[in-house]
């Protein structure tokens, strides 16, 4: 089954699916991807699924390379992006030929501005395997890579050809990468779906998870009979939330802010935050709190909302508070050079119910410094 993106300036199909990247080589052929393949992952999973990938694609005929950067959000830097330049174009690529981003978010981000501005554009494909980046990252055509100054603050858009979604690949990631990844599942619920938020807190209800069970979700998506046609039908149903806002607002330009619930105090806690180690979604919970507070403290919602979403993302193992020893004024400081501050203010997207949420530029700052302090 498939979802399809179709913009102004593109189409192209998402397939989710258990065993998806088995099909790979049929689906390059389908689409018209017939150059060299340039396959970028990162140490964790090129052992685990990129050579296996590369030898299948070699086996179908295909001339493949591989190239294999660090794990971790380190890697979203201009010295990473200058050695898979060079990679690139030592090795000869050229405009009919496509890179292949196999892995999280980080690689998928690397690889998509690469993919952006190499030759002035080759053609991307986006093959994730964590669920952070299957529900939103691999999808809408946002590449790039990080500043001193903050997270993603230098990049393109540039739309893959095609996303390639294995929901296999899940089992073998560590709890923690699940959890982070609910947090944008979640998310989706939230400023869209309310259907989906209720299927989360039933799924929840049904199989016993605690606020003390912080593993309780990874370990039935690892080992539960039903856990493939159950987890696959929930994530299509997410990254069908990411598709209807990029196919009305490609560019972010409008509606397609709203994606960026928590994201505004979560990537401000996630730079500032680095003797923690916080995830990208660890991060995000933690912004999506503080949010819901502010709509709270503005009169938008109701606080079962607040508690409603605070249950939901305890119960996938989520915690919402900021790290003992951050400064709520750095945080702030952080915030406002996010990339959604328009005319010196920050554009908050703040919930008024589930599956709505609002745009406002008139949040006062005791209002944020309120919300911090209490997270």
């Amino acid at each position: 089954m498939s979802l399809t993106v179709t913009t102004s300036s593109v189409t192209y199909p998402i397939i989710v699916d258990d065993g998806a990247l088995e099909t790979l080589p049929a689906r390059l052929a389908e689409f018209g991807l017939r150059g060299r393949l340039w396959l970028v992952s990162d140490a964790g999973v090129a052992a685990q699924f990129g050579e296996p990938l590369a030898e299948r694609l070699r086996a179908a005929g295909r001339e493949v390379q591989s190239f294999v950067v660090p794990s971790g959000e380190a890697s979203k830097s201009p010295e990473q992006l200058g050695q898979l330049y060079d990679w690139l174009i030592g090795g000869g690529v050229e405009r009919r030929d496509a890179l292949l981003a196999l892995g999280g978010g980080v690689v998928g981000d690397l690889a998509g501005y690469a993919a952006a501005t190499v030759l002035r554009g080759v053609a991307l494909v986006q093959l994730p395997t964590t669920l952070l980046a299957m529900v939103d990252s691999a999808i809408g055509g946002k590449t790039g890579i990080n500043h001193a100054l903050g997270k993603n603050l230098i990049g393109a858009f540039h739309q893959p050809r095609l996303v390639l979604a294995d929901t296999a690949t899940l089992t073998t990631l560590p709890p923690r990468e699940l959890r982070a990844g609910m947090a944008e599942v979640i998310k989706h619920g939230v400023i869209r779906d309310a259907g989906l938020f209720e299927e989360l807190e039933a799924l929840a209800a049904t199989r016993g998870w605690t606020d003390t069970g912080r593993d309780g979700f990874a370990a039935w998506a690892a080992s539960d009979a039903a856990r493939a046609g159950r987890l696959t039908a929930i994530i299509r149903r997410a990254v069908a939330v990411k598709v209807a806002v990029v196919n009305v607002d490609e560019r972010e330009e409008g509606e397609r802010i709203t994606l960026n619930y928590g994201h505004t105090l979560g990537h401000a806690i996630e730079k500032l935050a680095e003797g923690w180690s916080l995830l990208h979604g660890e991060a995000v919970a933690i912004g999506m709190h503080a949010a819901a507070r502010i709509a709270a403290a503005m009169g938008l919602c109701g606080e079962d909302l607040v508690e409603r979403q605070r249950a939901l993302l305890a119960a996938y193992g989520l915690a919402v508070a900021v790290p003992d020893g951050l400064d709520p004024e750095a945080v702030l400081a952080t915030a406002m050079r996010d990339k959604k501050v328009r005319a010196g203010r920050i554009r908050w997207v703040l919930p008024t119910a589930l599956g709505h949420v609002v745009v406002r530029d008139d949040v006062p700052e005791a209002v944020v410094r309120s919300a911090l302090q209490a997270v």
